[in-house]
């Protein structure tokens, strides 16, 4: 059991190191120094861009410079980006010239954490009874001092805030109000499991199964990773697996994944525990048992065509045989054979008028040896 955890382990710091590798190359960040935003322009700000590729400068949306270091000092107010040509756009920093800023730390805000704010006055001018706000709510007044410190910071602290104060102006003081500034509380990712569909961890070959990763907490963006057997298979919060034969058989775990903060440095991470997947084959019996029982139905369908067949053919003998016969022709009568019907010589091959019938009979002998006429019998017959 610890061989095991050790090997968890270091298949989540694997993923760690990873997840930062591919963080590093595939997205463009903007890095402030001193690390305070906004920044303001009269400490001397230095931008660094973190990325692949060559640097391009932006200002207010515009080229601004073109070179291979990576870095620039700024001396002007402003809206900054760069542009790394193996990486893309990273995000907006903009330098302020305002007459009185509020500052907050410029990386992740984690819930636990301390974070201090701070109000400053142009080109750090002296101010008085500061004032915090947070979504027009006062949370403190300093007649002396310009920080306030937020411990611990819970997810309700998440807002925009701005500060009042008086600012002393050559030989007279100034009522101040800073712009608005966002501050958002992160939570990392905590408490991974997987769901299975169906919820047995015993299943047959050619059955389909879905696993689904959730975590408890985690400020999104959170991203899912599928480990076999502590293999990466697959990325998303669903793992389909469908059709599965032993094959499939093993332990499934999912590393839960948040990348906080505009330098992409604050990742987190959780393991979900292990969850056991048996595939047991199909029997073949249960295939054989199919194969028969598809015969079995054929032959009786064939034997129940084949009664039937020899029942209707009894009943019409049986009618047959229950018809009783004709009567014979009395003595002197004319038994009729068979009737011709001929068409009238020279009538059209279309016409619709018959010549008379001809009628073939032969005679049965009377009494005393004489022929009986057949207008005897049947007269006006024709």
């Amino acid at each position: 059991m610890a061989r095991d955890t050790g090997m968890a382990g270091k298949v989540a710091l694997l993923l760690w190191a990873q997840t930062l590798g591919l963080a590093g190359a595939q997205t463009t960040h903007l890095l402030v120094d001193p690390p305070w935003v906004p920044p303001v322009k009269w400490d001397q700000v230095k931008l660094t861009c973190q990325g692949l590729g060559a640097t391009t400068w932006y200002k207010d949306g515009q080229i601004w410079r073109q070179e291979e270091e990576d870095h620039v000092t700024v001396t002007e107010s402003g809206t900054y980006t760069c542009d790394r040509s193996g990486s893309g756009l990273s995000p907006p920093v903009t330098v302020s010239d305002d007459w009185l800023v509020l500052q907050v730390p410029a990386q992740a805000l984690l819930e636990g954490d301390t974070v201090t704010l701070r109000c400053r006055g142009w080109w750090n001018n002296t101010v008085t009874s500061v004032s915090f706000n947070c979504e027009g709510k006062e949370l403190g007044r300093l007649h002396d001092g310009t920080e306030l410190t937020l411990s611990p910071l819970q997810l309700q602290y998440s807002g925009r805030y701005h500060c009042k104060c008086r600012v002393k102006y050559w030989m007279s003081e100034k009522f101040w109000e800073s712009a608005l500034v966002a501050v958002t509380v992160h939570v990392p990712v905590a408490n991974a499991t997987i769901t299975p569909s169906p919820l047995s961890h015993q299943v047959r070959a050619g059955d389909n199964v879905t696993l689904r990763c959730s975590v408890q907490v985690g400020s999104a963006p959170v991203t899912f990773t599928w480990l076999h057997n502590g293999k990466e298979v697959a990325r998303g919060s669903l793992l389909e697996l469908r059709d599965i034969d032993v094959g499939h058989s093993g332990t499934y775990q999912c590393v839960a994944t948040n990348q906080l903060g505009q330098d992409g440095h604050r990742v987190f991470r959780t393991l979900s525990p292990e969850l056991a997947l048996e595939v047991t084959p199909r029997s073949p019996w249960i295939t054989v048992a199919a194969g028969i029982g598809g015969t079995l139905l054929f032959l009786l369908l064939l034997v129940a065509v084949i009664l039937a067949w020899h029942l209707w053919h009894r009943v019409a003998a049986r009618n047959h045989q229950e018809r009783p016969p004709p009567d014979p022709p009395e003595e002197g009568e004319v038994l009729y054979t068979h009737v011709v019907v001929t068409k009238r010589a020279g009538a059209s091959p279309c016409a619709t008028t018959l010549q008379d019938p001809q009628v073939t009979y032969a005679e049965l002998w009377g009494h005393q040896g004489r022929p009986r006429e057949p207008s005897d019998i049947y007269r006006n017959v024709l």
